[in-house]
């Protein structure tokens, strides 16, 4: 012992350090080392990596690595560094994503057309022009899967023969649709995927009213013959609907042998014509399916369920449907047969699904748990859930609680569930005194009730860890503890983020069974290790938010974090919590947070800049405010973040200053740097938000359950 009381090292053990300095990465073997090289960005790769010694220089450009480019998401993607990426590799690159790469040029895009070998490539969200176009894709002979946009000013016309021969032997085409127009699909004979994504405007910017007549004279669409996936995804609009009825019309004179999936994704209502009624009678006398999502207006009330016939189905869409149990288990389930092969159920909005009969059924009743117990049991290698949307109150004396069954289920990878389907059955008499006071506490945006929060603890007591030991919302995480998505949204949920209308809604108030959920189960997610994507949206009882810190100290993996409208309406209960809990999460990329009177302050930001990883940043706010020289502060710091959204109650002067200013200090060293500031109930906003990049809108900036939305690698 020295003097001093501590004990000296042992100088025969090797401390950390040495052991550290002695380890040399170049000694890994060639696996090793290539699945490291993996995870690094193509163009830091090939321009960066690629010059620091031999090995690594030979290894670089090993086919594993250069087979397969992906520039999706690579903000750091500058015009010059995919210039040089292409030139110096593009004769090995076979599959090329460029998604959502809005900040390059067309002439950037231009230059793959070095890449003489592409068999697949996604330039959705790029920049191209009919011309354009027509000039690549005669250059890229070995193409087969191809996804583009087809913006106004399209012209097919303008497509020369060599684009055109190549465009008839692309198997797998998705087409992102922002005018009425047939695209390239009149050209694809030869299709076996076609994925269609409407976003047309009913309105021009000038305000001009389109049509989908617009469409008549450019017909010579294929008859689809060889036709084995068709998904369809509507953006709200009537035009959308008008247009896809031409598509579907083509489908109804001749259905495809060999479709195998057919997916239409319609917000709203959308009618049932001549030509639609004659395809689906076509499909279920002709065709056996394995992956089916069909407008609610369509099963609502048909038989047509029990008519399809099903191969091995591996996703299953019911979305918005007034489905009842007993339908859903008699024609889809058949009564308890085996689906195993199912991997994803979209029963989203279904507010009948888990009942018998959908007749005398009030949307609040209790389940019936022996429907979802049948459900469970048949399809027990479910990995993707969607239950949101609705109101699944479990029985407080008859059957097992929803979580009890759903802990069954131990594939899952992602979960949605409405809030009031996790509250225990019956209220426990020795709930937490968190628990306890909530439901005193008004909701909305009444008169603010002081409480008093200094009573409750910032961290999770050993009394109140048995307590969420002993809820069956913490059995279903201990059992699904491969979980990577997670969300927890308030039925009555309401986004105030609009898409095409003016943000004046009104959400309807929380229901009453989420009033006993709270903190603690909030808490009780921190148990998810490898969760990656967290919402949260219309908890009331949150009065703290001490269930946070848990989930930033202990699910280190999360990447995309979602928070809408916890607590209290009028008042942001929960940011000192929040605060704590940023301070731990390294790996966050997408953050996004809905929450009346939000103050984006300094603290806030300081807190945020501890988010070393973090990409996009989105804040909706109604009478929130803005702290300009801590956003500034914060862009400063936070130097990966490209895209900044917020909508607040701040004037719309300090909005457009604000914005100014942030793209003058930093978009010319953040290509991909994206920033909308502008105030929340500006009669202006539906302008702005039809200019943000459809990846960001998407993904991130428009509220919506994004579990089971769309089969298992649909497309990349």
């Amino acid at each position: 012992m020295s003097s001093s009381g501590e004990e000296m090292p042992n100088k025969d053990e090797p401390n950390t350090i040495d052991l550290m300095n002695s380890i040399n990465l170049m000694e890994f073997s060639d696996e090793i080392l290539l699945h490291i090289l993996s995870y690094i960005p193509s163009t830091d790769l090939i321009l960066n990596v690629r010059r620091t010694c031999r090995k690594l220089a030979t290894l670089c450009l090993d086919k594993s690595l250069t087979h397969t480019v992906l520039l999706h998401r690579d903000y750091q993607a500058s015009e010059d560094k995919v210039k040089q990426l292409v030139r110096e590799i593009g004769k090995e690159i076979h599959q090329l994503n460029m998604a959502g790469c809005y900040w390059l040029s067309g002439t950037t895009i231009e230059h793959v057309t070095r890449c003489r070998n592409l068999v697949k490539v996604n330039l959705s969200g790029c920049h191209l022009t009919s011309i354009r176009l027509s000039k690549m894709l005669s250059a890229l002979q070995h193409l087969r899967s191809l996804a583009i946009d087809v913006n106004p000013g399209f012209d097919a016309s303008q497509l020369s023969s060599e684009c055109k021969a190549t465009l008839s032997r692309v198997l797998e085409l998705k087409q992102t649709l922002y005018t009425p127009s047939y695209g390239v699909v009149p050209c694809c004979t030869s299709l076996e995927k076609l994925l269609l994504y409407f976003e047309i405007l009913d309105r021009t910017r000038e305000g001009a009213i389109l049509s989908g007549q617009l469409m008549v004279g450019q017909s010579n669409v294929p008859h689809y013959q060889n036709l084995r996936v068709f998904y369809a995804r509507l953006a709200p609009g009537y035009i959308n609907q008008e247009v896809v009825r031409l598509y579907l019309a083509v489908l109804s004179d001749r259905t495809p042998e060999n479709l195998h999936a057919f997916l239409i994704s319609v917000p709203g209502s959308f009618a049932e014509s001549g030509a639609t009624k004659n395809l689906l009678d076509s499909m279920a006398r002709n065709v056996s399916l394995d992956a089916l999502q069909l407008p609610k207006s369509w099963l609502n009330g048909s038989s047509l369920l029990q008519n399809m016939k099903f191969n091995n189905p591996f996703y299953f869409s019911f979305s918005r449907c007034t489905l009842s149990g007993g339908h859903l288990i008699q024609r889809v389930i058949n009564g308890g047969k085996d689906l195993k092969s199912l991997a994803s159920l979209n029963l989203s909005g279904c507010i009948h699904c888990l009942s018998p009969d959908s007749l005398f059924r009030k949307a609040e009743d209790d389940i019936d748990s022996s429907i979802l117990e049948t459900l469970v049991m048949s399809c027990c290698n479910l990995k993707h859930l969607n239950l949101s949307a609705a109101h699944h109150h479990s029985s407080e004396d008859l059957g097992k609680h929803l979580c009890q069954l759903l802990a069954q289920l131990q594939h899952l990878r992602s979960l949605s569930l409405p809030v009031c389907s996790i509250a225990d059955s019956s209220p426990k008499a020795d709930k937490a005194p968190t628990q306890m006071v909530t439901n005193a506490v008004p909701r909305g945006f009444g008169k603010k009730v002081r409480i008093g929060v200094q009573t409750y603890p910032r961290t999770v007591s050993s009394e109140s860890v048995t307590q969420k030991s002993s809820s069956v919302f913490w059995t279903l995480l201990e059992n699904v503890p491969f979980l990577e998505t997670l969300e927890l949204i308030g039925s009555n949920f309401s986004s105030a983020m609009p898409r095409n209308e003016p943000a004046i809604r009104n959400s309807l108030p929380p229901c009453s069974r989420a009033q006993s959920v709270g903190d603690a189960e909030v808490a009780a997610i921190g148990q998810l290790a490898f969760l990656r994507n967290l919402t949260l949206a219309q908890l009331p009882s949150i009065l703290t938010g001490s269930g946070l810190i848990s989930i930033g100290l202990q699910c280190q993996q999360l990447q995309t974090l979602s928070l809408a409208n916890l607590g209290m309406m009028g008042k942001v209960v929960y940011m000192s919590a929040l605060s704590d809990m940023l301070k731990h999460c390294k790996q966050l990329k997408d953050l996004r947070l809905e929450q009346p009177y939000f103050s984006a302050n300094a603290q806030f930001f300081q807190a945020l800049s501890h988010c070393s990883s973090l990409q996009r940043l989105c804040i909706i706010s109604r009478s929130g405010t803005l702290q300009a020289d801590a956003v500034m502060s914060f862009m400063g710091s936070c130097l990966g973040l490209v895209m900044c959204h917020m909508f607040t109650g701040e004037s719309l002067t300090a909005c457009k200053n604000l914005q100014q200013s942030i793209v003058r200090s930093f978009q010319a060293e953040r290509p991909a740097l994206n920033v909308v500031i502008f105030p929340l109930l500006h009669e202006g906003l539906t302008d702005v938000i039809r200019d943000v990049p459809m990846m960001h809108l998407d993904e991130i900036t428009l509220f919506k359950s994004r579990v089971a939305e769309e089969p298992p690698n649909l497309w990349w």
